[in-house]
C-alpha cells in the first residue's frame, strides 16, 4: 500500500506516462545500436545520431541516410509504442477520473515525447556535422509522427477506463460502444487469419526463404535477419490483409493481388518469401474467404443486442467504417518509400473501401441471419367500445382502511343534533322475553353422594331448598 500523499503519487503517475514508454525504447534501442557498433569493431562515432534516428524511425519518422530515404519502417515497434502508451496512461486513469484529470493524463502523454523529439531532432543535426550521411529529418514531420502515435496510444488507454462513461454522459447513440467492439473484433480477425495466411505461404515457399538467407554467411547476420523479419511482419500481414479483401500490395513495379500478380525486384529480406509468385494459381483466389470470415465476426458482435432495423442498420455502418478507417490507417504507415525500390504499400484508393464493403455487406447479412433485428410488435386498433350502462346506486359496503380513517378525520367535529317536535314520543318500555321452564333438579338416592354438595351458578336462588332436600 503506498502511503506517500496523493499530489506525490499523481506527480509521479504523470512523470510514468510522459516518460514511461520513450525511455524504455531509448534503452532497447541503444543496446542494440551499441551491440552493432561493438560486433563489427567500429568505433562509437555518430552512436548517439544514430540512436536518435531509430527513435525517431519507431514513431514514423523516415531516415535519410546518402541521400536514400528509408519511408518504410517496421510496424512492430509502432504498435508496441502505441501499446506502451496505452497501458501506462491507463495505470494512471481511474474510472471516475474527472475530465480535469484525464486532460493532463492525455497531456503528459503527449509532452514527455515532444520533448525527446525535439532533443533527437538536436542530436542528429549535431551528428551530421561528423557523419556528413546522415540527415537531419524534417522537423513537422518527426513531430506529428511523434505527436500521432502516443495521441492514440492515448486516447486508447483513457478510453478504456472513461470511455462508457462519457459517452452516456454525451448525446452520442448508446450503441456506440457495441459498434466499437464490432470494429476491434473485425480488425482483430482480419489481421489474425492474415497472419495465417502469410506463414503458411512462407512455409511453401521454404526454398525462397532460405535463398534470402543464403546472401550472408555469417551468423550474425543471419540473426539481423531474422530481426529485420519479424520487425517487418506486421507490414507483410497488412499486405496480405488488403490482397484478402480484393485490394492489392506493391513493392516497387512488383504488384499482387487475389487476381494477378506482377513480377519485379523485391528486398532480400526473409519474410518477404509468403509474397506469391507468377503464374497466380486459384488457391489465392480462395484468399476473399478471410475477409468474408472477418466480416462474419463484425456481424456476430453488432447482433448480440438486438435493435430495430434502422439502428442495427446503422450500427453495422459505423463498425464497418471505424474498422475501414483503423486498416486504411495501418496501411498508410506500413508504407513508404525503399530507396531504389520505390513505393512499397497497399492501394490505398481501395483497401478501405475495400474492407468497408466487406464488412457492411456480409456483416449486415449476418445481422439479420443471428437475430440482430429487434421485432416490433404490431399494433392493433381494439373496436370502439358500446356506451356503457348507468351505473347502479351504490351500496353500502365496508370501506377500506383509508376510507375509514378519512371519514375519521371527518367526523371529529361536533356532530349536528336533530331538534324533535314539540311533543316528545312516549318510552314504550319492551317486554322481557319469558324465561325457559327449568326442569327440577334430580334427588340423589344415596347420602354419601358427593354430587349432592354441588350445584350450578344458575340455580343459586334454590340452593337452600336442595340441601334442606339432601338433608
Amino acid at each position: 500500500m503506498d502511503n506517500r500523499p496523493v499530489g506525490t503519487r499523481q506527480a509521479r503517475d504523470l512523470l510514468r506516462v510522459a516518460f514511461g514508454p520513450s525511455v524504455v525504447a531509448l534503452v532497447v534501442i541503444a543496446a542494440l545500436v551499441l551491440l552493432q557498433l561493438l560486433i563489427a569493431n567500429s568505433d562509437m562515432t555518430g552512436a548517439f545520431g544514430a540512436i536518435a534516428s531509430m527513435w525517431l524511425g519507431v514513431h514514423q519518422v523516415p531516415v535519410n541516410i546518402g541521400g536514400s530515404e528509408l519511408g518504410v519502417m517496421p510496424l512492430l515497434p509502432v504498435l508496441l509504442m502505441v501499446w506502451g502508451t496505452a497501458r501506462t496512461t491507463a495505470r494512471a486513469t481511474s474510472p471516475g477520473a474527472s475530465l480535469f484529470v484525464v486532460r493532463w493524463v492525455v497531456a503528459s502523454a503527449l509532452g514527455g515525447p515532444l520533448l525527446i523529439a525535439a532533443i533527437a531532432l538536436a542530436v542528429i543535426h549535431d551528428a551530421s556535422s561528423v557523419l556528413t550521411e546522415l540527415q537531419t529529418p524534417n522537423a513537422l514531420r518527426a513531430f506529428t509522427g511523434v505527436l500521432g502515435v502516443h495521441l492514440a496510444g492515448a486516447l486508447i488507454g483513457v478510453g478504456t477506463k472513461v470511455g462508457r462513461r462519457l459517452l452516456r454522459q454525451s448525446p452520442l447513440p448508446g450503441w456506440l460502444p457495441d459498434a466499437t467492439r464490432a470494429a476491434a473484433a473485425g480488425v482483430l480477425a482480419l489481421l489474425g487469419l492474415s497472419g495465417v495466411v502469410s506463414a503458411i505461404s512462407m512455409i511453401v515457399h521454404w526454398s525462397t526463404m532460405d535463398q534470402l538467407y543464403g546472401i550472408t554467411d555469417s551468423v550474425f547476420g543471419q540473426f539481423s535477419l531474422t530481426v529485420l523479419a519479424v520487425l517487418y511482419a506486421p507490414n507483410v500481414i497488412v499486405g496480405t490483409a488488403a490482397i484478402a479483401v480484393g485490394s492489392s500490395a506493391h513493392i516497387g513495379l512488383a504488384t499482387f493481388s487475389s487476381f494477378t500478380v506482377l513480377g519485379g525486384d523485391i528486398p532480400a529480406l526473409p519474410v518477404l518469401a509468403a509474397v506469391p509468385t507468377p503464374p497466380l494459381g486459384p488457391i489465392w483466389v480462395a484468399l476473399l474467404i478471410v475477409g468474408a470470415a472477418s466480416a462474419v465476426a463484425v456481424g456476430q458482435q453488432c447482433a448480440r443486442r438486438p435493435l430495430p432495423v434502422a439502428l442495427a442498420a446503422a450500427k453495422v455502418t459505423v463498425a464497418a467504417g471505424i474498422a475501414a478507417l483503423v486498416m486504411a490507417l495501418l496501411g498508410h504507415v506500413s508504407g513508404g518509400k525503399l530507396g531504389n525500390f520505390g513505393a512499397v504499400g497497399v492501394d490505398q484508393v481501395t483497401f478501405g473501401p475495400a474492407v468497408f464493403l466487406w464488412f457492411l455487406g456480409i456483416g449486415g447479412l449476418t445481422v439479420a441471419m443471428a437475430g440482430g433485428i429487434a421485432r416490433t410488435p404490431k399494433v392493433r386498433t381494439a373496436p370502439a367500445a358500446p356506451a356503457p350502462a348507468p351505473e347502479p346506486e351504490a351500496v353500502d359496503e365496508e370501506p377500506e382502511p383509508e376510507d375509514v380513517e378519512a371519514e375519521y378525520v371527518e367526523t371529529e367535529t361536533e356532530p349536528e343534533y336533530v331538534e324533535w317536535a314539540d311533543e316528545e314520543p312516549e318510552y314504550v318500555e319492551p317486554e322481557p322475553a319469558p324465561e325457559p321452564p327449568r326442569a327440577p333438579a334430580p334427588v340423589p338416592d344415596h347420602d354419601d353422594d358427593p354430587e349432592a354438595h354441588f350445584f350450578a351458578d344458575e340455580d343459586e336462588s334454590t340452593s337452600d331448598e336442595k340441601r334442606g332436600t339432601a338433608d
